[in-house]
């Protein structure tokens, strides 16, 4: 029974990855099923054409289903166009209409990538009339034929089967993101005693970086959702920025823990560094559990209580003058650090109105914020 378990297990947690194989499926039958019905000259276009426009989220169909359909069109208009008015009739010729014919839309593809499939389309309306005694007006108004057919296909699968949204996509990413920004930030601090060098900086940074490139890009087709008036939810930007925000502070302590805190700052505190480290991470983990689930944000009084307490060791150990003794490069890191740990408890505040935002309950009534 155990193998059984696992197995249910790690399908229900790829339950958005099983979704798409069921759309494509779908969408790949229904296209060539209509295609044939329609008795179109080339199915496979549509087939092919219905795999591309199905994608993870209703919003990166829409935006796929734009930019084939837009493609399509002009690369069937212009390349029918020069097959139509430049006469050809040997093999000379047909090379320098293909080459008249991939040039300028090789170009323009070059700057707008979303009109890639115009090249082909050219490409394909100029030869198939070679290849299969087609006029070229019939090749290019087959080609829209067939790429209008498998691209409404995938785009009403995409609503109708198993539909996923950007905007329940974004909040698994968001998560995703803040525990590995929790995990960064947990590292970073427990190698103040030791320091870091540049490679194992960029090594617990890169995980951070290549989410936030997804992250955005998820953010992009939500807002294209709301646009369309498919999906309903708070506006992603906030969000997005208070998590980037947060990577700037994980990136500004990653940069103070170079070099490590004298033995004497080290003793003094540890302690307190502890405590603010445990109680950041814990709410960072703590939120991407509520931004998953929906739930209110949790409590951020504990932020404020350690950052009270490490604030009140710093004043005492600048009083003591176990500060006056550091070069100025570890003076100038040493109070970057506190810099950036106020820096992050302020981003943290935004961080919680966020999540109050993509909140589906109301939040309780928080305790009184005991301020450093």
């Amino acid at each position: 029974m155990a193998f059984p378990k696992r197995l249910v297990g790690r399908l229900r947690a790829r339950k958005a990855q099983l979704a798409l194989a069921v759309r494509v499926t779908v969408a790949a039958f229904a296209a060539l099923s209509i295609s044939m019905a329609l008795h179109l000259m080339l199915p496979l276009w549509a087939v092919l054409t219905s795999l591309i426009v199905t994608q993870m989220s209703v919003g990166r169909s829409l935006k796929a289903t734009r930019d084939y359909m837009f493609g399509t069109i002009g690369g069937a208009v212009y390349g029918g166009a020069i097959a139509i008015l430049i006469p050809h009739s040997g093999e000379p010729e047909l090379l320098a209409l293909l080459v008249l014919a991939v040039a300028p839309l090789a170009f323009i593809a070059s700057i707008n990538p979303s009109l890639n499939t115009a090249t082909v389309t050219a490409v394909i309306v100029l030869l198939v009339p070679a290849m299969s005694h087609a006029s070229p007006l019939a090749s290019a108004v087959d080609r829209v034929l067939e790429v209008a057919v498998g691209a409404c296909t995938g785009l009403l699968v995409s609503f109708v089967v198993l539909p996923s949204r950007a905007h329940s996509q974004l909040r698994i990413s968001a998560a995703q993101t803040l525990e590995l920004i929790a995990a960064a930030l947990a590292e970073l601090l427990a190698g103040l005693s030791r320091g870091r060098d540049t490679d194992a900086l960029h090594r617990i940074q890169d995980g951070i970086g290549a989410a936030l490139v997804g992250l955005n890009a998820t953010g992009a087709e939500a807002e294209r959702e709301r646009t369309a008036h498919l999906a309903s939810g708070p506006d992603t930007g906030p969000l997005l920025r208070t998590i980037l925000r947060l990577r700037h502070d994980v990136v500004m302590i990653g940069r103070a823990s170079v070099v490590p805190l004298s033995s004497d700052l080290q003793a003094r505190l540890a302690a307190p560094m502890a405590e603010v480290s445990g109680s950041i991470v814990g709410y960072l983990r703590s939120t991407a559990a509520a931004l998953r689930s929906g739930a209110s944000p949790p409590q951020i009084a504990p932020i404020f209580a350690a950052g009270a307490t490490y604030a009140a060791e710093v004043a005492a150990v600048r009083n003591d003058g176990l500060t006056r003794g550091l070069s100025g490069e570890a003076a100038e890191r040493f109070f970057a650090l506190g810099f950036s740990i106020e820096q992050m408890r302020q981003n943290l505040i935004d961080l919680e109105r966020c999540v109050a935002e993509w909140s589906d309950t109301p939040p309780p009534a928080a305790p009184p914020r005991a301020e450093a």
